[in-house]
This record gives structure tokens, C-alpha cells and sequence, in this order.
């Protein structure tokens, strides 16, 4: 049940009106003796109380930066995202419209120029107002209403408690009159009214008058219009209220008091008031996007940069300091993004698997990483990054770990990678040739089953692997079992010959290369990077999931002759005033013997002239790789040139062991699933988007003792086909790519 009010204290009633009346003028008697008497001086214990009570209130207004907005740019300076608590471009004074400070001071403050922050004139004119009419009127002045507006942001960067006007007591009052009387002897006028038109809120997220302009209109602050003028200055009184937006008939007649008060004060002539008045609001809403969910461009690159700022402590030791560096802090981040690049990349994932002709669980992403230096130059996937949940939506990031670096502190909003059936088979070849084994060595290549104890070489294992179960490799289609090379063996992507080559290896020897290189386990918490398992299966599957930027970054480094460069976003991050942050520098190393590499980059060139990639040659000496899992669930190609690295992946996302064979991908359904009819030719397709706008030079020679001599031409025979030949993920359907 509601408390009755007393008529006493009532102000809708004439009785309370008088009384507040009195009240306001007692509480006027106070701030005048506190304001000119010293509290000695003071006649009476009730005005020494008052005295005492206003002197211990704080003198000093403490001010914080404002918020702004941070951005994210690509490397050519084109916009990615807009990042903000609040939408704040803070303005000079004389960047903002004469008529905007006219329309301001006419209907807030026209005696702002004449009081020293306390207007006791226009507190006894409001109080008169109040009891003589229906319209009730306030009286805080510009430089209360700054102090009032800087309390609150203040409490809302520090945690502190908000209290808004509504809510407030006489203590909360007498302190920013005390507040706003220390200001004015420490700003000057114009630095005060500069402040006002930065801080102060015009609708949700808007905030100061030239991010209102913007919004509502479109336009600078400094060209606004007398109507545009007296529009935004009766939004402040009640941006809710009085939104232009939400409720138009409300702000027109704001709008036109304003206007009055404008040509009451002599702001303005008659035939200006006259003119403004019959003017039509005419908005132009020009919101600001927010957060990646409104990125112009490649979202969940937008999304990795994000995270990646939340988990660096150079930004901030705690992470809300991280936040609050962020979101508020007007940062400036230039990233390696390359739009061009990113765009091609798009609209090729887009023509394969549409989200709007894709069934919802098939994902498409695709990275790309420069050799050399390790720049993340796409990042691009074919959901829609939004939080509503529907078909084609999803803020998860196919491309990237579900952790950074493997610590569970460090969240990437990954979904930690897939399996990559046999794009992994060319570091078992680069364990093979750092041997001292060559790529012409001639392998069986014949059906055989390994009963349960086999042993295989494994240091990391105590010196042995012991198979627990009989397991019989498989090539695709259950054919070309044969003697051949570790060459052709790699290009056909023969099983039989992966494993051949495996049991004269040490298992751990292969994992190590591959982990080295940047492929590692896109799933692990364990605080640091983890290996793919080592077993048998794994030399041509795999052990675990490995994400796509892990897969281009493994490539990338065969490209650049065995050099692994760390995966790079950030080139760049600034404050607003023009501060620069640190960011992780290059990181590259040489973790294979350059020979080496260029063996691989052999073998994986013969994949494109000779093997599952023949179709998808594009003009430019380019390796690859296809793979496609035995559940026909996780498909790759990994396209590669001398100066771009691409994971192309297509897979089912949800259900990471359900076959992909009936489900719609672009409108169509395969009838066959693998990495050379899905993801190659979409890699494909981006690639012939972008000629000449990645480094494609020929690949070097191996040297002949990495070669090895060619073994006499084979007897004629059927042709092996075109297909990438499963990897097993270890059970016994030997089926992989």
C-alpha cells in the first residue's frame, strides 16, 4: 500500500507549492551563507551547522577522460569496427555552431555568462515559476549540469554508485553546488561550455554534440542549423522524453520552445524563429555501428583482434582495465588485414555455402597468412556474426584455437579447429626427408593389416608406440596398392604409402615437425600449445583438431623455406592522443632445414600438376594439399604460393562425426564429399579474384641428395584417380583423404 502524502510537502498541490517555496528559499539562505560567511562568523547553531555541514562537502571535482570510441582499422586504413561504451567525438568549442550555443544557453542557462556556477537568481525565478504555474521549471545551471554529468561517468569507470536526478537528496545537491562553484574557479567559461557540449547525453549511446549531429542529422557540429540547433538542445532535458526518434510530436514541440526562448532572449530574429519553426525535423539517422555485430567489414577478424586486446596485460593488468582501455579509451588499431584480399575471399565462401542455402550446421571458413611474416591477411567464414540465434548465425570463429596459446584465461571465441585428415601427410614427408631419406625412395605400398602389439618407434613414448588393436590401412577406394615413390605417394595421397614411410620413422619425429612449424592441438587448456596425438593413424590424419590459422601458419612455413612466423594481427595500437601501446612484435623462426621444405614444396606441387589438386590450378606456381576425414564430416584444402598461405575448410560444425553427404551446401547436395570438389575449388575461386595481388615466384629446387635418382618408368597401367585418398582418424575406416 502506498504512503499518503502529506499536502504539506506536496508540490502538485498550491499549499506545497508555497511550502517548497520557503523551502527553497531557506535552502538559498544556506548556500549564501556558506557561500559568503565564514563559518566563525555564523550567527545561530542551526546556520554554523549548515556552515560546517557545506564546508566538509568536497571542493575538487574529480574528472577522468571521457569515453570514446576505439577503432579498427586493415592495414590500408579502411575501417573495420567501431568499439564504444558510449558514442562520444569530443569537439573544440569553435568546431561546434554558434547556433547550437545559443539554443543551449537560451533554454538552459541565459545567464550563464553572469553566475559563478550557482544562479540563486534563477533558483528564486524557478521556484516562482513552479508555484504560479503547471510547468515546472529547473534551475541548475550549465555548470552544475557538467558536474552533475561528470559525477556520473566518473562512477560509472570507477564502479561507483550512479544517482541520477530523480533520486537524488539535499547532501547529493549541495555537493555539486559546491562542485560547480570550485569549477568555475578553476576552468574558464569556455573551457566549462566545451566540457558540457562533450559530456552530455542526447540518446542511448550518443553522447556530446558532435556524435548528435552525426547521428540525428548527419551532418558536423559546426554547420548545424538553427532548427537542427534547437532540436538537439531540447533533447537534452529528457533524451528519452524527448527523443526525435521515438517520439517525434514530443520533440517537435521541445524543439519549438526552444526556439522561443531562442528569440525571447534575442538569439535570434522573428523571421529566424518564424523560418526554423516551419521547418520539418528532417532526420537523417546515421547510427554508428557497434562492436564487431556492426563491422564494416571481415567480423570475426574484428572478433580475434577484440580478444586478442582482452588477453594481452600490456593493455591493462586486470582485464576490466583491458575493458575499459578498450571500449572507452579511443583507441586506435591498425591490423594486417588486407581488404582486397578479404573480400575475395567472401564472396567465394559466400557462392559456395551461403548461409541462406547452406544448411545451418555446415560451416566454410577461410585464412590466409603471409610466408615470411606470419600477417593474418583474411579471416572470413559464411555464418552471419550476429548473437540472435537462426539458422546462418554464429559469433564462434571457425578459423582460430578456443584458447590462446592453450590458457584457459585467454578466451578466443574458437571453436579449436577439425580434424585434418590428410592435409597433414607432407610433415610426415618432412620428417621423412630430414632423415636424410629422399623423395624418390621407393616404398610398398601394398594391403596389410598391423595385429594388436605392433610396435612403432616413439622416443617421446619411452621408445615404442604399442598398437592396441589390428588395424588395416586403406587407400580411397580400396585401390593402387603398389611399390611407388614418397613423391607420387604424396601426390596420389596414398595411405598404405604414409605408413610405410611412418614405420621406418620415430612417430614423435613427424608431430614435432608439424608442432614446430605452428600446427598444434586448436583444443588445448592445458596453460601452453600442445602436439596432435601420436599414433600410426595420426601420420596421415591428424591426432586431434587443428585449427584453420594453424593449418596456414604449418603451411606458410613450407612456403617460406622453413621459416614459422607466429600468426600477427596487430601492426599498430594508439591512444587518442596519439600514444603508442605495444604490440607483439614478429616472431619468426627457422625450425626446418630450408632442403627440406623445398622437398615438401616439391611433393606438394606434383599434388597440383599430378594429383587430387589438378583441376584447381591457377596460372602461378602454387602447392597444395587436399584432405577429407573418414566421416566425410571435415574437408580442407591448403593452397599455397610463396607469398600467401590459405586453409580453406568446409565441415560440419555442430555435429563434428556427421557426415556432410545429405546435407545442402550452396543449394546442392554432392554426391561425393572430399576436399578437391568442395573447399579446393572455393579456394580456387578466391584466388582467381586477386591476380597479382600476392607474391606467387616460383618455388626453389630441392637439392638432388633431398630428391634422390628416379626410379625406371613403371609398366603402363590404369590411371590412379583424381581423389585425395582419406585419412584415418583411428578407427579401421581407412577411408581418409
Amino acid at each position: 500500500m502506498a504512503a499518503s502524502k502529506s499536502p504539506f510537502f506536496d508540490t502538485a498541490t498550491t499549499l506545497g507549492k508555497i511550502v517548497a517555496f520557503f523551502g527553497v528559499s531557506a535552502l538559498c539562505g544556506v548556500l549564501a551563507a556558506g557561500l559568503l560567511v565564514p563559518a566563525a562568523a555564523a550567527a545561530g547553531t542551526a546556520a554554523s551547522g549548515s556552515i560546517q555541514f557545506f564546508d566538509q562537502l568536497p571542493s575538487e571535482l574529480q574528472r577522468g577522460a571521457l569515453a570514446q570510441p576505439s577503432s579498427i582499422y586493415a592495414s590500408d586504413g579502411s575501417l573495420i569496427a567501431t568499439l564504444y561504451e558510449e558514442n562520444r567525438q569530443p569537439v573544440t568549442l569553435d568546431q561546434i555552431s554558434p547556433n547550437m550555443i545559443d539554443a543551449m544557453l537560451a533554454i538552459e542557462d541565459d545567464r550563464y555568462y553572469e553566475h559563478g556556477g550557482v544562479d540563486l537568481q534563477g533558483i528564486f525565478s524557478a521556484v516562482v515559476s513552479n508555484v504560479t504555474s503547471d510547468r515546472t521549471r529547473g534551475a541548475s545551471t550549465i555548470t552544475q549540469q557538467y558536474v552533475n554529468n561528470v559525477i556520473i561517468d566518473t562512477n560509472l569507470q570507477e564502479g561507483g554508485e550512479v544517482v541520477f536526478s530523480g533520486q537524488k537528496t539535499i547532501g547529493d545537491k549541495l555537493r555539486e553546488v559546491k562542485l560547480a562553484i570550485a569549477v568555475e574557479k578553476e576552468l574558464s567559461k569556455e573551457e566549462i561550455l566545451e566540457g558540457y557540449f562533450n559530456i552530455v547525453p542526447f540518446s542511448g549511446k550518443t553522447f556530446g554534440v558532435q556524435a548528435a549531429s552525426k547521428y540525428f542529422f548527419n551532418v558536423e557540429a559546426k554547420d548545424l542549423s538553427i532548427a537542427q540547433a534547437a532540436l538537439l538542445a531540447g533533447v537534452v532535458n529528457g533524451p528519452t522524453y524527448y527523443s526525435p526518434e521515438l517520439n517525434p510530436e514530443r520533440s517537435l514541440a521541445r524543439r519549438n520552445l526552444v526556439l522561443d526562448a531562442m528569440l525571447d532572449k534575442g538569439r535570434i530574429t522573428q523571421e529566424e524563429h518564424d523560418a526554423a519553426v516551419a521547418t520539418p525535423m528532417e532526420l537523417n539517422l546515421t547510427p554508428v555501428p557497434n562492436n564487431c555485430v556492426g563491422a564494416v567489414q571481415a567480423p570475426y577478424f574484428c572478433d580475434y583482434v577484440e580478444h586478442l586486446i582482452l588477453n594481452d596485460p600490456a593493455y591493462g593488468a586486470e582485464r576490466e582495465d583491458r575493458e575499459k582501455l578498450l571500449y572507452r579509451g579511443g583507441l586506435s588499431i591498425t591490423t594486417t588485414l588486407n581488404p582486397t584480399l578479404q573480400n575475395a575471399a567472401q564472396a567465394a565462401i559466400n557462392e559456395t555455402a551461403n548461409p541462406d542455402t547452406t544448411d545451418a550446421e555446415i560451416g566454410h571458413s577461410m585464412v590466409s597468412v603471409e610466408p615470411g611474416t606470419g600477417k593474418i591477411l583474411v579471416m572470413a567464414q559464411n555464418t552471419r556474426y550476429t548473437p540472435e540465434l537462426a539458422p546462418g548465425n554464429s559469433v564462434q570463429n571457425f578459423n582460430v584455437d578456443v584458447y590462446q596459446d592453450g590458457d584457459p584465461t585467454k578466451y578466443l571465441n574458437g571453436l579449436g579447429g577439425f580434424q585434418p585428415g590428410s592435409t597433414y601427410k607432407p610433415f610426415t614427408v618432412a620428417a621423412w626427408l630430414d632423415s636424410g631419406k629422399t623423395l624418390n625412395a621407393t616404398l610398398n605400398g601394398n594391403k596389410r593389416t598391423y595385429p594388436a602389439g605392433t610396435r612403432w618407434n616413439a622416443s617421446c613414448y619411452g621408445g615404442a608406440y604399442v598398437s592396441t588393436e589390428p588395424w588395416t590401412p586403406i587407400n580411397y577406394g580400396d585401390t593402387n596398392y603398389r611399390t611407388t615413390t614418397v613423391l607420387e605417394g604424396l601426390a596420389q595421397s596414398f595411405n598404405t604409402i604414409t605408413l610405410a614411410e611412418a614405420r621406418e620413422l620415430d612417430l614423435c619425429k613427424f608431430q614435432e615437425m608439424a608442432f614446430a612449424a605452428g600446427v598444434h592441438n586448436g583444443k588445448g587448456a592445458d596453460g601452453e600449445r600442445e602436439m596432435l596425438s601420436v599414433d600410426p593413424p595420426s601420420t596421415f590424419g591428424g591426432g586431434g583438431d587443428a585449427s584453420p590459422l594453424s593449418m596456414a601458419t604449418g603451411f606458410a612455413t613450407f612456403a617460406a623455406e622453413g621459416l614459422m612466423c607466429e600468426p600477427r594481427a596487430l601492426v599498430s595500437v594508439k591512444t587518442s592522443d596519439g600514444e603508442e601501446l605495444p604490440v607483439p612484435e614478429q616472431s619468426c623462426s627457422q625450425v626446418m632445414r630450408k632442403e627440406v621444405a623445398q622437398g615438401v614444396n616439391m611433393a606438394t606441387q606434383r599434388v597440383m600438376t599430378a594429383g587430387s589438386g589438378i583441376n584447381l590450378q591457377v596460372g602461378v606456381p602454387i602447392a597444395g594439399k587436399t584432405g577429407t576425414n573418414d566421416f566425410r564430416s571435415q574437408t580442407w584444402f591448403m593452397g599455397y604460393s610463396t607469398g600467401l598461405s590459405t586453409a580453406s575448410w568446409i565441415g560440419n560444425w555442430k555435429a563434428n562425426n556427421t557426415s556432410m553427404s545429405d546435407k545442402l551446401i550452396g543449394g546442392r547436395i554432392y554426391p561425393e564429399i572430399d576436399g578437391s570438389l568442395i573447399a579446393g575449388p572455393s579456394w580456387k575461386n578466391f584466388i582467381q579474384r586477386v591476380p597479382g595481388q600476392y607474391g606467387a615466384n616460383p618455388f626453389a629446387n630441392p637439392p638432388a641428395n633431398v630428391v634422390g635418382q628416379a626410379p625406371a618408368p613403371p609398366r603402363p597401367s590404369a590411371p590412379a584417380p583424381n581423389r585425395d585418398n582419406r585419412g584415418n582418424n583411428g578407427n579401421n575406416q581407412n577411408n581418409d583423404d
